[in-house]
């Protein structure tokens, strides 16, 4: 006899029910009927996630192999071993920089050694000048002689205030040439100095691997070192070029700045020492000099404003 016709749906079994009773925990069913999933299960882009503590890693990594790199490219160069890149020009006008500030310090630490020294002489005057006075005023048979003396102290002791003035003004000035134009500059060429040793160890590097075997292992190593070697090649020339600008600049600040601190020194001396009181005020205000009246507290930032 023919088979009976199988049944158009089969009844799932207990194991199909459950899980489709779990999967239907997940399914929202509208009221047109249709179904739509809420939740998904849990999605890992492992491409996009970034660990911490690896990039800190890789950082320490990069750092350590930089700084391994450009020991050996310095104890090569104290050796004599290694070659080094080197701009005549820059480095004969760096090393002229650097005699001038040592040369500029010392007049800077002899004009402030002149100004303690002026300053202890012209307190000394202005006391004697009072005892003069005093001695003046009780001693009656010498009376003019004790006021000649007392008048010429305080006069020789305003002209060393004026004096003093004008030599603390010429510290000032020498000492923000020396200790922050000139260091500021100094600084630019430490930083291209560092730059310098490492496009020398990366240049090395790359010449150590052009010279030995190039097949499928070293070829990668190649462009890597290539890659790096043009980068720190870009950052020593970008440094050369500002140490260059930096160094022009500078030379026309330093000859403008010592022009003018100059001849405020020389006149100022000269008209103290020939007793001409008034060149010695006039030197002062061509510069605009102000000096602080005895007693007279230093002005306020709003006094000032």
């Amino acid at each position: 006899p023919p088979a009976p016709p199988l049944p158009s749906v089969m009844s799932p079994s207990r194991v199909a029910a459950s899980q489709l009773g779990q999967q239907g925990s997940d399914l929202i069913v509208p009221a047109g009927g249709q179904r739509t999933q809420t939740k998904s299960g849990p999605i890992i882009l492992a491409d996009e996630i970034k660990n911490p503590a690896m990039e800190k890693l890789e950082l320490v990594r990069k750092w350590s192999l930089n700084t391994y790199k450009c020991t050996r490219q310095i104890i090569s160069e104290k050796l004599g071993r290694g070659s080094r890149t080197v701009d005549l020009e820059l480095e004969a006008q760096i090393d002229i920089l650097r005699d001038n500030k040592k040369k500029y310090e010392n007049i800077l630490r002899l004009a402030q050694t002149l100004s303690t020294q002026l300053f202890q002489m012209v307190h000394t005057q202005r006391q004697l000048g009072d005892a003069f006075a005093d001695l003046s005023l009780k001693s009656l048979e010498l009376h003019e002689e004790f006021g000649y003396n007392a008048d010429t102290q305080k006069l020789l002791a305003k002209n060393g205030e004026t004096l003093l003035g004008a030599i603390n003004f010429f510290i000032a000035s020498v000492n923000t040439l020396v200790n922050k134009t000139i260091e500021d500059t100094l600084m630019t060429v430490k930083q291209y100095e560092s730059a310098r040793i490492e496009y020398d160890a990366y240049r090395t590097d790359l010449e150590e691997l052009n010279l030995g075997p190039r097949d499928a292992t070293t070829l990668p190593k190649i462009e890597q070192s290539q890659h790096l070697f043009q980068t720190h090649k870009e950052k020593y020339d970008k440094m050369r070029s500002d140490v260059s600008i930096k160094l022009k600049f500078l030379e026309e600040n330093k000859v403008k700045v010592l022009h003018n601190q100059l001849v405020l020194f020389h006149n100022a001396i000269a008209a103290y020492f020939a007793g001409n009181q008034k060149q010695l005020e006039q030197t002062l205000k061509q510069f605009h000099i102000k000096l602080k009246s005895p007693g007279v507290d230093v002005p306020s930032w709003l006094e000032e404003q």
